[in-house]
């Protein structure tokens, strides 16, 4: 082989890694901080993370006051459904912290509305399971259906 050629193979190896190198930077940079969202209200900045405030209703009776846990190592702890959100995770800013391994930061929220309360799994990594069913949209829940986040099981009482 010529010397030229050996010097555009060496040239073009080298491209070429650089060009690897930012795409992982790249990844890297994504991962960590989040890809931009679209705003699509033309300027307004909207909240994505925090929920609508609750509208106040009448609770009946035999209706869900909080929301606690029935298994694993928090096991008896409860947040109350009050408020209207119940966000679970393991963030500081979660009304029922989980100091578990297999949940998000953010990684789901319980919402009441004037039709009952449903949860919505917040993106996360390892899923939330109503009655051992993975949930991928918001789903309803009542007194007899059971929650689980990772190793944490837990369900609605009065």
């Amino acid at each position: 082989m010529s010397e030229i050629a050996v010097t555009i193979l060496k040239v073009l190896f080298l491209a070429l890694l650089w060009l690897f190198i930012l795409s992982a930077v790249s990844v890297i940079r994504s991962d960590l901080f989040g890809r931009p969202v679209p705003n699509p209200d033309g300027g307004r900045r909207q909240e994505l993370d925090q929920p609508a405030p609750p509208k106040k209703r009448k609770k009946a009776k035999g209706s869900p006051r909080v929301l606690a846990i029935s298994a694993g190592a928090q096991a008896g702890q409860q947040a109350s459904l009050s408020d209207g959100v119940v966000m679970i995770g393991r963030g500081a800013d979660c009304q029922l912290i989980l100091d578990d391994d297999y949940v998000s930061t953010r990684h789901a929220r319980v919402v009441a509305t004037t039709d009952g309360y449903y949860i919505e799994d917040l993106g996360s990594t390892n899923g939330t399971y109503v009655n051992g069913q993975r949930i991928t949209a918001p789903t309803t829940v009542t007194l007899a259906d059971g929650i689980r986040i990772g190793k944490t099981a837990m369900k609605l009482e009065p």
